[in-house]
């Protein structure tokens, strides 16, 4: 199943592809700003400063999710061999780092109206802090460790370590005292935000999933290039 994979048909998809998701990223981004900047009302405490939370959240989301991803596929590297699963986390990585330091500075810019103060060595906040220190460490490793062996072992060590601060950002902010606001919107159980204020979040997400999934496209077509250019059509 994992066996040989032909790149050649795997790149004649995503060379295509960005241009699609460029235009549906624009139209979807286009209206996640509408809703978020003028549609959405503002927070009866927090007032407008509650805008922040469109680009906040769904930064966080995606910089979470990416590595999530980028571990599942460390392990798949180790587990089946096979070389595809590491160029695809790398492809990931940069997008993800990007929106991970989003996260950051606007939950620095969001808390200094909020708590008072532009940084607190919050449990959340931290253990957002080490998933960036992650995901500089890993990319760091693609461009300055030459052995190819030793290369994928070790961003593969970096991916599956990183996947242990998972659960601790996703539950910081029950496992332990946090200036941190509990999470809103749940998958199994009742979402507590309204749903003026969902919709805009949800489209703002989409909207950043989706330029992820460009830049990830871009970052992996980059790939295949330098792998048909050194003769190797099959990983």
């Amino acid at each position: 199943m994992f066996g040989l994979i032909d790149n050649s048909k795997i790149f004649s998809i995503t060379s295509k592809a960005p241009k699609y998701v460029f235009f549906v990223f624009v139209i979807v981004l286009s209206i996640g700003l509408l809703e978020a900047l003028v549609l959405s009302p503002e927070d009866y405490i927090q007032s407008h400063s509650v805008r922040i939370m469109y680009v906040h959240v769904p930064s966080a989301w995606i910089s979470i999710g990416i590595f999530l991803l980028i571990g599942i596929l460390s392990i798949g590297s180790v587990i089946f061999k096979n070389k595809i699963f590491s160029i695809i986390a790398k492809s990931l990585a940069p997008s993800g780092l990007v929106f991970n330091i989003i996260a950051l500075v606007t939950g620095s810019i969001w808390g200094k109206p909020t708590w008072g103060t532009w940084w607190a060595w919050d449990s959340r906040i931290t253990s957002m802090l080490i998933l960036c220190l992650f995901y500089i460490l890993y990319i760091l490793s693609w461009r300055i460790i030459e052995d190819k062996n030793k290369l994928n072992k070790i961003t593969s060590l970096i991916g599956m370590l990183g996947l242990i601060n998972i659960p601790i950002i996703k539950f910081s902010v029950d496992w332990w005292s946090t200036l941190h606001q509990p999470s809103s919107v749940r998958l199994l159980e009742k979402t507590t935000i309204h749903s003026s204020m969902l919709v805009p979040l949800t489209l703002m997400t989409a909207a950043f999933a989706l330029f992820s999934l460009l830049i990830f496209l871009m970052k992996y077509n980059t790939e295949m290039i330098k792998i048909k250019n050194k003769g190797l059509d099959r990983l």
